[in-house]
């Protein structure tokens, strides 16, 4: 359960951005703060990440994630850290994931108190979990790329952490910034529909304009012959 607002955003912003990003696929799981049990038939043994990333197992809903049933570990999982939680993060839960075989474990500190740095990460080798060092930008952007994901996790100084998709070069965005996006977009649809539409009937305005003027002119066309051919006779 997260402690405070920076928290709680953090991981509904993971484990949303992600659900959305892995969609189309029915062999991923995205979760987090949902109970982990690792060991059948002791209850107390568990563990329940911020966010969390499973390949290879079906896309359902569920109450609680039992390891001996699902066969798969998490490949991926990301711990907030909080007043009451980064110790435990660092120490019994980093031996934990370990020993689950979690791939990746990566923690992010949204108010920079507790770790040394706001985004670290580790990848889990044979002899246990080794250190990704971050890629720091001038700014001060720190930025870790995720094998398992396929993604990057960039935390900019003053701004809450992002994913960003390499391939397209832009963020995954929150539900809030998704649902902006969708009314920006159709708001600049409707727009363009209008300009559109304003455009269409200037042109028929101007064509109804040409062809009256043609008419106008076709007609004193005919009666200057009309007064020529009249001239003629006398």
């Amino acid at each position: 359960m997260a402690e405070n607002d920076a928290q709680r955003s953090a991981i509904m912003y993971g484990i949303g951005a992600l659900a959305r990003h892995f969609k189309s696929r029915r062999d991923v799981y995205v979760s987090g703060d949902l109970l982990i049990y690792y060991r059948e038939g002791n209850p107390r043994l568990s563990v329940a990440p911020d966010v969390f990333v499973v390949f290879g197992v079906a896309k359902r809903e569920r109450p609680n994630y039992k390891l001996w049933e699902e066969g798969r570990a998490p490949a991926f999982v990301l711990e907030v850290a909080s007043p009451s939680t980064w110790r435990d993060d660092l120490g019994r839960k980093r031996s934990l994931y370990a020993r689950l075989g979690v791939r990746e474990y990566w923690q992010y500190d949204p108010t920079g108190e507790h770790l040394p740095a706001r985004l670290q990460g580790e990848r889990l080798t044979p002899s246990g979990y080794v250190r990704q060092p971050a890629a720091t930008a001038r700014d001060g952007t720190l930025t870790l790329r995720s094998r398992t994901l396929g993604l990057e996790l960039r935390a900019a100084p003053g701004r809450e952490m992002r994913f960003r998709d390499p391939a397209t070069g832009c963020d995954l965005l929150s539900h809030d910034e998704e649902a902006e996006a969708r009314r920006t977009e159709v708001e600049a649809r409707r727009a363009e529909a209008e300009a559109r539409r304003a455009e269409a009937e200037a042109r028929r305005a101007a064509e109804t304009r040409a062809a009256a003027a043609e008419a106008r002119a076709t007609a004193a066309e005919a009666r200057v012959i009309e007064l020529e051919a009249q001239l003629r006779e006398r």
